[in-house]
């Protein structure tokens, strides 16, 4: 049974990876290096940060790298807010008693100004900050606060949190809300990975405080998912095209899961408005996939896909809900060019390719 939980904080409880990038751009840029992009940091910035600017900026002493990013941090951390599902989390572990800790890179100073927004100072037990390797910091930790190994779990989302786990010989789970990418999750081998904290209560909600078991007979008594997804349409005929952490952050369709009582089309209409903010009409089935334990989707699963493509009707204002990250408008050329995931480019295959028949047969 879980009875303590160690938190990272960046990337987990609050949401710095803007300011991060910006402080870190300035650092390179500083130094005579180019900026980096967004995709580009999340896949070069790792843990410790000391092998971060060993890599790209080895001539620079490391006081004058630290000197620079700390000065543009604190202009840019206005940015940071707190997590979606991070603040529930933490009230579920106060009313169960579970005892919280943080091992954190934060800069106490900056930590202090973060929690004078989110107020999340409160929910923990004790901070540890200013720790550059928090693997040399676990154990010490577990010793301080007689935390007994198999009891603690450390949740972080990067694969130095895996590894810190790892090295303490305590429970990890992963979460997809921060700086590393899910291929870079699954190769740390985490006992769990998340979606977001708000996965993980439930999970721990269901099973009394233990992780779900990471094994094939559990899912072995678990029924396939029937599920949702459309291609949608605008009056230019382009399409709508999601980007998602839980799907290797590739690109996809809108869609969910059918709730029981619910027709398919219903489903569809409910699951677009609430991941969209777009009403759509013409919804035409178009094709049904077996999705099995596809290493693209975050966890293991075994998805039926009802395919169907629509058209968006009304206002053209497209609110993404906490599943989806970007989302583009695109016609089908350029949409095929993206890094799809595999259903999504069956769908889009099977599309275009009707489209091109109509086009024969009207000539």
């Amino acid at each position: 049974m879980i009875r303590n939980i160690i938190f990272d904080w960046s990337g987990t409880l609050v949401d710095d990876l803007p300011a991060v990038l910006q402080a870190s751009n300035y650092v390179l840029t500083q130094a005579g290096k180019p900026a980096m992009t967004l995709a580009k940091f999340r896949a070069e910035f790792q843990l410790p940060f000391t092998s971060f600017y060993d890599r790209h900026t080895p001539d620079v002493p490391m006081a004058k790298l630290e000197d620079w990013f700390h000065a543009e941090f604190r202009r840019a951390q206005t940015s940071v807010v707190e997590l979606p599902h991070a603040r529930k989390f933490l009230e579920f572990c106060r009313v169960h008693k579970v005892r919280t800790f943080l091992l954190s890179t934060v800069h106490a100073d900056h930590f202090k100004v973060q929690c004078g927004v989110t107020g999340f100072d409160v929910f923990l037990d004790r901070p540890y900050t200013d720790v550059w390797d928090k693997r040399e910091k676990i154990h010490e930790i577990l010793i301080e606060n007689n935390l007994k190994p198999d009891e603690t779990l450390f949740i972080g989302d990067m694969e130095h949190d895996i590894a810190t786990a790892k090295h303490g010989d305590i429970h990890s789970c992963a979460v997809l809300t921060g700086y590393n990418t899910l291929d870079q999750l699954r190769a740390a081998e985490p006992d769990l990975i998340v979606e977001h904290l708000g996965e993980l209560k439930k999970i721990l909600g269901k099973n009394n405080f233990h992780l779900e078991p990471p094994n094939d007979t559990a899912n072995e008594n678990r029924p396939p998912l029937a599920t949702v997804g459309a291609l949608i349409f605008n009056t230019k005929n382009e399409m709508l095209m999601l980007r998602t952490h839980k799907w290797s952050n590739k690109w996809g369709i809108p869609g969910g899961k059918i709730k029981f009582g619910e027709t398919s089309e219903a489903a569809l209409r409910r699951e677009i408005l609430e991941e969209t903010n777009l009403k759509v009409k013409d919804i035409q089935f178009v094709l049904v996939q077996d999705c099995i334990h596809s290493k693209e989707f975050y966890k293991d699963a075994h998805f039926v896909l009802l395919n169907y493509t629509c058209r968006a009707t009304g206002k053209l204002d497209v609110k993404l809900n906490l599943e989806a990250q970007e989302f583009r408008w695109l016609a089908p050329a350029a949409a095929k060019k993206l890094k799809l995931n595999k259903p999504t480019k069956i769908l889009l295959e099977a599309v275009v390719e009707k489209r091109e028949i109509k086009k024969i047969r009207k000539r």
